[in-house]
């Protein structure tokens, strides 16, 4: 298959498993508006939730996050979580994510409610939410990748 990176690895990203495609762009380029509603299973299995939000660092251009809501009724009393983009893996047949954590782990993440939302721009947040996952900060696993590959690094003029 065809891939923005056809060298291998996701520079950061999640990665996508599985061998469904169905009709559109995907899987390698989706409207973030599509994966809203994704269900979202735990390492050991388990639906953990599903995704409400997909979290741009607009000034980088890259995705941040991905917001987990975990339980609740219609939206009340759902415990929200960032979880790092490349702690996700796309399943295309399963049509869900998978996120590299226990579900235990995940309901251990302090996480927020819709009412009190971390700043996200704050690298000590992204730094703590990052180890927690066990996953390199996004800003710091791309810079090395944009700053070293003159296909991708901004023109200099």
């Amino acid at each position: 298959m065809g891939s923005i990176n056809p060298q291998g690895g996701t520079r950061g990203g999640a990665d996508i498993v599985g061998g469904g495609i169905g009709e559109g762009p995907g899987p390698d380029v989706m409207a973030a508006a599509t994966l809203d509603g994704n269900k979202v299973m735990s390492a050991d299995g388990e639906d953990v939730g599903k995704i409400s939000d997909i979290m741009l660092d607009v000034r980088g251009g890259r995705i941040a996050y991905a917001v987990l809501s975990e339980g609740g009724f219609l939206g009340m009393g759902s415990k929200l979580h960032a979880i790092p983009w490349s702690a996700l893996t796309l399943d295309t047949v399963e049509k869900c994510f998978r996120v590299d954590i226990s579900a235990q782990g995940l309901k251990d993440d302090p996480g927020f409610d819709k009412d009190h939302w971390p700043s996200m721009a704050d690298e000590a947040w992204g730094m703590s939410t990052h180890s927690y996952y066990n996953r390199q900060p996004y800003w710091q696993a791309t810079k090395d990748v944009v700053e070293s590959d003159p296909a991708i690094r901004p023109l200099e003029h």
